[in-house]
């Protein structure tokens, strides 16, 4: 039978979200019902509440998330009830032209649920990147439901976003590795991610670049061996001294900014790499000289949730946890209730968090 459950919804344009009851149908084929135990806040739910995605409101926010399965519909057989699973936004259909390259992670394809979550008068719901968390019990694709070993599910429920997509930048779109330099612009959550990935990966350089000194001290926790505050100090000439003058071996630009991409690629060593994960907006744009992309050489990539394979990366990464090797306790600012999500998000517009986490 559906179920009648609390969850969070952003139902206009700039609006602040509400708390309300959302029908959460049985699942039917390929699909799953999963028990949230927390979520956070993430700047791309705010940007689905502020219109940043698309106009199909009411959506249902959420989507960082970590819980229990509670039921599977027909067919599916990669997850049972009572698994603890990390949600993920990429469920890879494993036919489309990617997938049939053997690059799963850039799949053209992903899988969402068919039926629709709705409010009690049967208004359907958009539930944000396909999955909708910040509510008691949610639907989706059994394909978003990723197994791993049981942890803290407000540290573990962060690889659904912000932190796989920093890691992933610098780790697999970045590829960085043992005896590398990186230099991090913004070092919010998804920066910091980038940070210890690369300190993970073991690049000896890891240069973290920010206006925030407060930023910068917490970079350091997370593996940074030097920092940069660019108020007051010319970020790409700090990170050549910083590699004897060379530059970056990559440089993860994680803004979103035509300023900020900028110094990334100044900044890089020649055949280095510019790995973009801060999202822009659809006005921005970038000028460079041609010759200069020409002569330095490398690439130039986007990060795209950090090219990752949910089933790959996320056990790898809580067993990395579980070791004492990746400290995703240390994201977690806080720790809050569904009615705690609007002043959340002006924590977060603010600076003042990585990553407030609601527990269910």
């Amino acid at each position: 039978m559906p179920q009648t459950v609390k969850g969070v919804i952003s139902r206009s344009k700039g609006a602040d979200v509400e708390v309300v009851d959302v029908v959460v149908p049985d699942p039917g084929p390929g699909e799953a019902v999963v028990k949230i135990e927390t979520c956070g806040v993430c700047h791309t739910d705010l940007h689905y509440r502020e219109g940043g995605i698309n106009d199909d409101y009411p959506f249902l926010l959420g989507h960082e998330a970590a819980g229990y399965v509670e039921a599977v519909g027909e067919g599916v057989t990669d997850v049972a009830p009572g698994d603890f699973v990390i949600l993920n936004w990429r469920a890879v259909c494993g036919q489309c032209r990617a997938c049939a390259k053997g690059k799963p992670w850039y799949c053209f394809n992903t899988h969402n649920a068919t039926q629709k979550m709705t409010l009690t008068d049967g208004t359907e719901l958009t539930p944000a990147l396909g999955i909708g968390a910040f509510i008691e019990k949610t639907l989706v694709a059994a394909g978003q439901c990723t197994k791993v070993p049981e942890a803290d599910a407000a540290a573990v429920g962060l690889l659904g976003c912000g932190v796989m997509a920093g890691f992933g930048a610098a780790v697999n779109t970045g590829g960085v590795g043992r005896g590398d330099s990186i230099a991090v612009i913004g070092c919010g959550g998804v920066g910091n991610a980038a940070i210890a990935g690369a300190k993970v990966a073991g690049a000896t350089t890891i240069i973290a670049v920010d206006v925030s000194d407060a930023k910068l001290e917490q970079a350091k926790h997370f593996g940074a061996t030097h920092t940069v505050n660019s108020t007051d100090t010319d970020a790409v000439e700090a990170i050549r001294s910083l590699t004897d003058g060379n530059g970056a071996d990559v440089v993860v630009e994680a803004v979103g900014r035509p300023e900020t991409y900028e110094q990334a690629f100044y900044a890089r060593d020649l055949a280095g790499t510019v790995v973009l994960v801060g999202v822009p907006t659809p006005d921005q744009q970038v000028t460079l000289p041609m010759i200069e992309i020409f002569g330095r050489g490398g690439s130039l990539k986007s990060s795209w949730y950090g090219d990752c394979l949910p089933s790959r990366d996320f056990p790898m990464l809580v067993d990395l946890y579980k070791q004492g090797r990746f400290d995703l306790d240390a994201f977690v600012s806080e720790r809050i209730g569904l009615a705690d999500i609007e002043a959340a998000f002006d924590k977060m517009h603010a600076g003042e968090v990585l990553r407030s986490v609601v527990e269910l």
